[in-house]
């Protein structure tokens, strides 16, 4: 329960130095009447002071006036200086104090007697007003319409369609689903960056994995390599060693030099022809670059941007963006126009240097062996013995990057968070979607008790019109099946509607919240109403009195409703200043 129990002020509108308070947790129908001495007192009932209680409640709990104020115009403008509200209230247990000023600012709020927080701003805290609101469960506009009723107010009725839509939302909770759906929007985009980041992991690991694999490969097919030249060394070696004894040296010298000679034809073969494949590659390369960039310039001046397939207006300016494609798209034919050239060049280069003549067999691997082969019998067979005991170097090099440079990539994580965001779009697709059952369940549940109120308030009161509240939060007002606005009514019969409304929303507020001990009610059963409109609206009050132990406060100017309520506060002026007389008039 809420239960605000009582507000304080010094120097606040017509408050002066001397600190004036107001109890509200006597569970009492109080009459507010004035008594202006500074007009002559008899019968001066205006400007005392009576709806600056109320104002003041409202300016300790939200800062800012009931009516549009200014904050400096709410300093008693005599002492012009040391502007102190305070209001206590108690919440589901918990006793709370907010004090709040101006000339010099402060802003606190204490909680069963401890300050909340150190407030560095000096009463320009928005966090602890979020907090203070928070805690009292409804912004400013909602306490103006089920707490402090003033006709200085835009009645519910008056307020444009989204307005009155906003604050239905809010009073059924539906706004709620907003809030939980801006918690739930930033945990679906965390997530959405933590699946974005382990994406990026993944991919790291497989282009890794990918390249050690190449490397693998690569390295095997070396391997075999080396085995297969490995064996030819050694079956070289053996024909060799038996047939060094008849080996006709001159012939293996002149075979050397042969040789020697088909190696460097070979070699400058081989390294034009590397730079050739490399170039080949490149023209590839280059020839469907070429495609693309001229499938990119021909959809770019149709309009259409070949990234995302969408018209190209989200482009700064199309033609700067057509100018860059034509660019790339020339320099790309410039740059294949050059591999050309280069290939041909080379292809040119290849064919002077000719056919080589095949290597002839030679017994040894250089020509100065072959100039010593008479020394080299021994030589021979120890290199033999030592060449077959060679190892293949490749081996190791493999089982160590099998080993330690693999990595074995875990995809339980990015599945989790995968499913965790499907699950997250869902429901924050249930909270925003006009269409979500949880939304019409909403409504469906409380339009109806809130029409219900809504009617039993209109009767009581004795108003014949029917107001209805649609399921698409629409209200309609009618009389005897004529369709009416609120302007159409008369000024008893609008105050007669806005007391019941107020009276509705707050059954609905408090049957899905929480209950509040205090009502205010400023002039309106003062303006416009006959007798029968206020007798009706006091025996609503006095049986909310009674059966709920509501706290009510009835500004008004009629003294003849002294004899129809249980505690009268007069609110006197005299010599400019507002006092409230505290001692309790009960009424029989």
């Amino acid at each position: 329960m809420l239960k605000i129990k009582n507000v304080s002020a010094r120097n606040f509108m017509s408050i002066g130095a001397q600190t004036q308070a107001v109890n509200f947790d006597n569970n009492q129908l109080t009459l507010v009447l004035g008594h202006n001495l500074d007009l002559g007192g008899d019968g001066s009932r205006n400007g005392t002071g009576k709806t600056t209680i109320i104002n003041a409640l409202s300016y300790g709990l939200y800062g800012e006036a009931l009516t549009n104020i200014k904050r400096d115009n709410l300093i008693n403008k005599t002492n012009a200086k040391g502007m102190m509200v305070s209001v206590e209230f108690e919440m589901s247990g918990t006793q709370y104090r907010i004090e709040r000023g101006r000339k010099p600012n402060v802003l606190r709020l204490l909680v069963d007697g401890v300050e909340h927080q150190d407030d560095d701003a000096q009463g320009d805290s928005r966090e602890t007003q979020k907090e203070i609101e928070k805690i009292v469960g409804f912004p400013h506009e909602m306490f103006k319409h089920i707490v402090a009723l003033n006709t200085y107010t835009e009645p519910f009725l008056s307020m444009r369609p989204n307005d009155q839509r906003s604050m239905i939302e809010q009073l059924l909770g539906i706004t709620d689903l907003s809030a939980k759906a801006d918690v739930l929007k930033e945990l679906l985009k965390h997530t959405k960056d933590e699946i974005k980041e382990e994406e990026i992991r993944i991919s790291t690991l497989q282009v890794s994995n990918e390249r050690i694999e190449k490397n693998i490969r690569e390295i095997e097919m070396r391997g075999k390599a080396w085995d297969k030249t490995h064996a030819e060394k050694l079956s070289g070696m053996r024909d060799a060693i038996e047939t060094l004894a008849h080996l006709d040296a001159e012939s293996e010298i002149d075979a050397h030099k042969q040789n020697a000679l088909n190696k460097e034809m070979r070699d400058a073969v081989m390294v034009l022809t590397k730079e050739k494949t490399t170039l080949d590659a490149s023209l590839k390369r280059s020839e469907i670059r070429l495609v693309e960039l001229l499938s990119n310039l021909e959809s770019a001046e149709n309009g259409v941007c070949p990234a995302c397939e969408q018209a190209t207006a989200h482009l700064e300016t199309h033609g700067t963006y057509i100018a860059e494609c034509k660019e790339k798209y020339n320099a790309e034919v410039e740059h294949n126009t050059d591999l050309q050239k280069q290939i041909a060049e080379l292809s040119a280069g290849i064919a002077q240097v000719g056919e080589v003549t095949a290597d002839t067999d030679t017994f040894y691997d250089d020509v100065q062996s072959a100039y010593e082969h008479k020394h080299n019998l021994e030589s021979l067979a120890v290199q033999y013995t030592d060449k077959e005991a060679e190892m293949n170097p490749y081996i190791e090099q493999i089982e160590s990057l099998r080993k330690t440079g693999l990595q074995e990539i875990e995809w339980d994580h990015i599945n989790e968070l995968n499913e965790l965001k499907d699950h997250q779009e869902f429901l924050h697709k249930l909270l925003t979607n006009k269409d979500s059952f949880i939304r019409k369940r909403i409504i469906d549940q409380n339009i109806a008790y809130l029409n219900h109120r809504l009617a039993y308030y209109l009767e009581r009161i004795g108003l014949p019109h029917e107001v209805k509240f649609s399921s698409d939060l629409g209200v309609e007002i009618t009389e005897y099946g004529r369709d009416l606005d609120f302007d159409n009514l008369s000024r008893g019969e609008r105050n007669r509607l806005i007391l019941s409304l107020s009276w509705a929303f707050r059954d609905i507020y408090e049957s899905l919240n929480h209950p509040m001990n205090l009502l205010c009610i400023d002039e309106l059963i003062d303006s416009g109403m006959d007798t029968t409109g206020v007798e009706n609206a006091l025996a609503i009050l006095k049986k909310m009195n009674r059966e709920q132990k509501k706290n009510i406060f009835l500004v008004s100017h009629k003294e003849e409703l002294v004899g129809r309520v249980n505690n009268v506060l007069t609110v006197i002026k005299e010599g400019g200043f507002t006092s409230y007389n505290t001692d309790t008039d009960y009424v029989d």
